[in-house]
């Protein structure tokens, strides 16, 4: 969405959203990765890794709900901030934005639905 060194940078194993924490912004990873896990039993269950170009935290835009899950830096990671705001002047500089987040935000939701079915299967 942007580029240079706007964003904020994170070390490895830094938490850059916890599940639970209200939210009201999503991140768009400049360089570097992150890993998505929910905690679950007391246990913390990988669900994802993402990498540059990628963004997380997208439904905190949509749902004034806590975050699901938590992000963690692997590695040096920088990330820039996008607010409701921010994403919605960005749309309409480029309507192709709202599609391409909707098209990212589909394959999640068909990702997690077959481990859910995988998972109720063993």
């Amino acid at each position: 969405m942007e580029s240079g060194n706007l964003g904020k940078a994170f070390n490895d194993g830094d938490v850059i959203i916890r599940q639970g924490d209200e939210g009201d912004c999503m991140y768009v990873i400049q360089s570097g990765a992150v890993e998505v896990v929910r905690h679950v039993d007391g246990k913390d269950v990988p669900i994802a890794t993402r990498s540059e170009g990628e963004f997380f935290g997208e439904m905190s835009i949509f749902e004034r709900e806590v975050r699901m899950a938590t992000v963690r830096a692997r590695g040096p990671v920088r990330v820039i901030t996008v607010d409701k705001k921010n994403l919605m002047k960005r749309i309409q500089e480029d309507p192709s934005l709202a599609f391409r987040l909707l098209q990212t935000m589909s394959q999640r939701l068909r990702e997690l639905s077959g481990e859910v079915a995988h998972r109720k299967s063993r």
